[in-house]
């Protein structure tokens, strides 16, 4: 079996029903899942700036033509320096076929081609070792360890901070 074609594209209207999904569906989204939000906060998302914002953006993640997933990005600052901080959150029937590091490795040629960021990070769960993989594939690098820094599922859990810079290799064939 080929590995599923991957791009990534702005959100679209009809998208709106995955991201509707995964505010309603628990576990669908993994061990983000935080408890049922706002069904209707997509819509108004999407009416806002279609998911393109100047601090936060959604796009999707297309595999084979189908919306497989969606990628986040957000401003984190540090003293007067802007970076990214972002995210991935594939639908299951798309995991574990080599989708999510092609499409951060994507997302990361993006960010650095369109912003001028030095750093993109991305926190994941200690548990989480598909995720641990992907990120590493994706040319990430594992940073340390933020402790008892989310809360889920009735508990503090630890991250697993990674990040990327700009002059970082860029990973082969994304």
């Amino acid at each position: 079996m080929s590995a599923p074609e991957v791009r990534l594209r702005p959100v679209t209207e009809n998208d709106l029903v995955m991201f509707r999904r995964f505010a309603t569906e628990p576990g669908l989204i993994g061990l983000d899942w935080a408890g049922f939000r706002d069904a209707q906060a997509p819509a108004r998302r999407f009416a806002t700036d279609g998911y393109l914002g100047v601090d936060d953006s959604r796009i999707i993640v297309e595999a084979d033509g189908t919306a497989a997933g969606l990628m986040s990005w957000s401003a984190r600052v540090a003293g007067v320096s802007r970076y990214w901080e972002m995210g991935i959150a594939l639908l299951p029937d798309w995991r574990g076929r080599g989708i999510g590091w092609r499409a951060q490795a994507m997302l990361c040629d993006y960010l650095f081609t369109h912003t001028p960021v030095e750093r993109i990070q991305a926190v994941t769960h200690a548990e989480n070792i598909a995720e641990q993989r992907s990120l590493e594939k994706a040319g990430f690098r594992l940073e340390g360890v933020l402790r008892s820094v989310e809360f889920l599922a009735g508990q503090w859990r630890d991250g697993w901070m990674y990040s990327r810079l700009r002059s970082d290799p860029r990973p082969p064939n994304p």
